[in-house]
């Protein structure tokens, strides 16, 4: 079981749950507020691992590492007493919680020295109560939450005792020495006190790229030596750790290097110990109190419901022995994922949008005001209906009145002609053909034109440099069938699906958190991207509701075009007028029914 495993567990006991709500009567009050306790202990779930350590230790570079980022500062001297929290946020920001009744105050991470140091906070005169550091780390995504304490052995009395207070938060601890000077007096007596709090101890010897493999070895043993009266048999596990090397490996994707940073060792025993110690025993607990509200709810649905959830335990506990010692920040995620609160919508969609929109814009214009433009626009039938309406939202009252009336005369004799035909067995039939069609929508022939361009030049690009993938937008699955289509290698074809799954599982994974928060009644605890996800999930399914509501012109018909090159839109709609796709627009096929009757 590794991190998302474990997530997707949270999420089935909470859709078990929500099922069990769904058929428990109204009525059954206490029934629905024991149920709401279940989402809300789901949704604050979290491994809260304190950081201690003295100044100078090390302790943020190895946060930093540990996350992939470096937008923790680091080098800031002394630290007033102040708990600074690192959790999940799709943006990066700090916000500060003070004491009293003190709103809370959104913060740049760079300002955040002037407010939890002894020069910009002397003594915490401004009465800060903690800083909440969020970033868009992978890690912090998935459940993780740091605690950095004030330093230990600081002069200020204040910082101690802060840091002493907050030990009954943490889930485990996390002790940064160095290889400089390790175990010092105060880091000495934090474990006497943490020892007794049962809770897991790891240490973390840092910067040992500035001494030899023999003073490593040195180092450790003298650690051991003077841990040993206090723990006994039970002494935590020592990591010899270059935070510097191990971030820096990150960065430039150095496996070699990063695995000699000694990071990914401290990285699988941290997410390790969550998921085997904490977590699956958390979950278990879960299981076992929502069969507890299943069986009282008897309902018809409870037989199938307390199967569910008992394969469902039967599944963490078997998962749960079989710990992948693997940790989420230290694995290669690809790039577009690890930003993917960044990443656009289909560009695709982008791309036929604006091409429409600037077409849209002049064609209106100038069928309010040119005599032949109205003339040609009745002869093909005006638009098909959904661009009527796209029409409409940029148009004045004026501009239809001016440019539709040709249009209306036209179908107007149209319709005479065929009540004086008195073609009763294919009346229905002439008149369906009255209605515009996609074939003669001038509109369509923008939208297609854009498409076909957008989805050529995607192919081309990813052709040419298949790392220009890393920069590609979330494209819709419509798209994406468009542009595998015009893909010939296959390898690549491979890559931009295996990217479109994690995409889409991701944002999976948004909507499911979305919807346990809301459950939960943690609203508070929303994400921009969880906030989000219900929309993002429709545009990857569908793409954007402007392009594809309506059907398009095929790619294949439109290169068939008599449209000389020198007339044709530019992909991004630049180019496009009426006089530009009159051409294509004439090649286009027309449907001699309409005039049946009147010849």
């Amino acid at each position: 079981m590794d991190l998302r495993e474990y997530e997707q567990h949270k999420f089935a006991i909470a859709e078990v749950l929500r099922s069990a709500s769904t058929a428990a009567p109204r009525e059954q009050r206490e029934w629905h507020e024991q149920a709401q306790e279940l989402f809300a202990r789901l949704a604050d779930d979290r491994f809260n691992l304190v950081v201690v350590g003295r100044f100078n230790r090390g302790k943020t570079s190895l946060m930093n590492a540990i996350m992939g980022t470096d937008r923790l500062p680091t080098g800031i001297l002394p630290l007033t007493s102040v708990i600074t929290t690192i959790s999940y946020g799709s943006k990066e920001q700090v916000v500060l919680n003070y004491g009293g009744r003190i709103l809370s105050q959104e913060i740049s991470i760079d300002a955040l020295p002037r407010y939890i140091t002894q020069e910009g906070n002397p003594a915490n005169v401004q009465r800060i109560r903690k800083a909440e550091v969020q970033l868009p780390a992978e890690i912090l995504r998935r459940g993780f939450h740091f605690v950095d304490t004030p330093g230990l052995g600081s002069a200020i009395t204040e910082n101690t005792r802060t840091t002493e207070e907050f030990l009954p938060e943490a889930d485990a601890f996390l002790l940064v020495t160095s290889y400089e000077s390790p175990l010092s007096d105060e880091e000495m007596r934090f474990f006497r006190v943490a020892s007794s709090s049962a809770r897991r101890i790891f240490i973390v010897l840092n910067k040992h790229d500035t001494v030899t493999p023999d003073e490593r070895r040195t180092a450790l043993a003298y650690v051991r030596e003077q841990l040993a009266p206090i723990f006994d048999q039970q002494e935590p596990r020592i990591f010899s750790v270059s935070a510097r090397d191990g971030i820096e490996a990150k960065r430039s994707k150095d496996s070699v290097r990063l695995d000699a940073s000694g990071l990914p060792a401290l990285e699988s025993e941290l997410v390790g110990f969550l998921l085997k110690e904490k977590s699956a025993e958390f979950m278990l607990r879960m299981c076992d109190r929502t069969a507890q509200l299943v069986q009282e709810l008897g309902t018809p649905s409870d037989a199938k419901l307390t199967e569910e959830i008992g394969a469902l335990t039967r599944q963490i506990a078997h998962d749960s022995r079989g710990v992948r010692a693997r940790g989420e920040a230290s694995e290669a995620l690809p790039a577009e994922l690890a930003i993917l609160q960044r990443l656009r919508p289909c560009e695709v969609c982008a791309q036929i949008g604006q091409g429409v929109w600037d077409f849209l814009r002049r064609f209106q214009y100038e069928l309010s005001i040119r005599h032949d433009e109205q003339q040609r626009f009745a002869e093909r039938g005006g638009f098909c209906a959904f661009h009527t309406w796209q029409y409409e939202s940029i148009s004045s009252p004026l501009g239809t009145c001016t440019g539709f009336p040709p249009l209306l005369d036209r179908l107007a004799e149209q319709l005479r002609c065929r009540a004086q035909a008195a073609l009763q067995d294919r009346a229905l039939y002439e008149i369906e053909d009255l209605v515009p069609a996609r074939h003669g929508c001038v509109l369509c022939a923008v939208q297609a034109k854009t498409e076909a361009e957008a989805i050529s030049a995607i192919a081309n690009r990813l052709s040419k440099d298949a790392r220009s993938l890393h920069g590609l937008s979330a494209i819709c699955l419509p798209h994406l069938a468009m542009v595998t289509e015009a893909i010939e290698d296959a390898g690549l074809i491979r890559k931009l699906n295996e990217r479109e799954a994690l995409i889409l599982e991701r944002v999976s994974e948004d909507m499911k958190r979305y919807a346990l928060k809301r459950d939960a009644v943690r609203r508070s605890l929303l994400s921009d991207e969880e906030t989000a996800a219900a929309h993002r999930a429709l545009l990857l399914l569908a793409g954007h509701r402007n392009v594809n509501a309506t059907s398009r012109i095929t790619s294949a018909s439109l290169s068939n075009s008599a449209s000389p090159p020198s007339n044709r839109a530019s992909a991004d709609g630049s180019g496009a007028s009426a006089d530009a796709l009159r051409q294509l627009l004439d090649a286009a096929p027309h449907d001699d029914g309409r005039n049946k009757a009147c010849r």
